[in-house]
């Protein structure tokens, strides 16, 4: 009884020794690591590729974006004219027009799910040129200024090792 007793007091200091030692060495470790953080949100936002890739999107999907607009001015129309001569109509009339109606309808919502499908897909492939570049270069500052770790994302950071600027001036060579 007794020496099941000594036995696990020992066990017990040993845990207790070896996690204290852990702590240490992290501590000690935790202090040589030279950390960073970037700010992918202000990347996406501030970055002359970024900003570029918008601009070349916008460009791409303007036509097809007013057209969409175009019809959905058109199909409020139509449905206003429908509600305001529902009145006076015949009975096969108003059915015939309720009908074309739901057709321009059903065909603008197709439209309208196949743009945003195109345009984000495009947004994804630019996105992801911008990506690709923007971690290239925070490699680069990474190794150059010794960075242990370079965190993306963080519930908070100080600006102390923040280094968005850095990654936006380089972006923007």
């Amino acid at each position: 009884m007794i020496l099941k007793f000594i036995t696990k007091s020992l066990m017990s200091i040993q845990a207790a020794t070896l996690a204290v030692g852990m702590l240490s060495f992290a501590n000690v470790h935790a202090q040589e690591s030279k950390i960073a953080f970037v700010s992918t949100e202000r990347i996406f936002r501030e970055a002359v590729p970024a900003k570029a890739a918008q601009t070349k999107l916008e460009a791409e999907f303007a036509k097809r974006e007013k057209d969409i607009q175009d019809m959905a001015a058109r199909l409020k129309a139509q449905s206003d004219k429908l509600d305001k001569d529902a009145a006076i109509l015949s009975e096969s009339e108003r059915v015939k027009r309720q009908r074309d109606l739901a057709d321009i309808d059903k065909e603008f919502q197709r439209k309208q799910r196949e743009f945003r499908e195109d345009l984000n897909q495009r947004r994804n492939e630019e996105l992801s040129v911008v990506l690709e570049r923007t971690n290239k270069v925070i490699r680069q500052i990474a190794e150059a200024e010794k960075y242990d770790i370079v965190f993306q994302e963080a519930v908070y950071a100080s600006k102390r090792i923040d280094i968005t600027d850095k990654v936006l001036k380089e972006l923007a060579k």
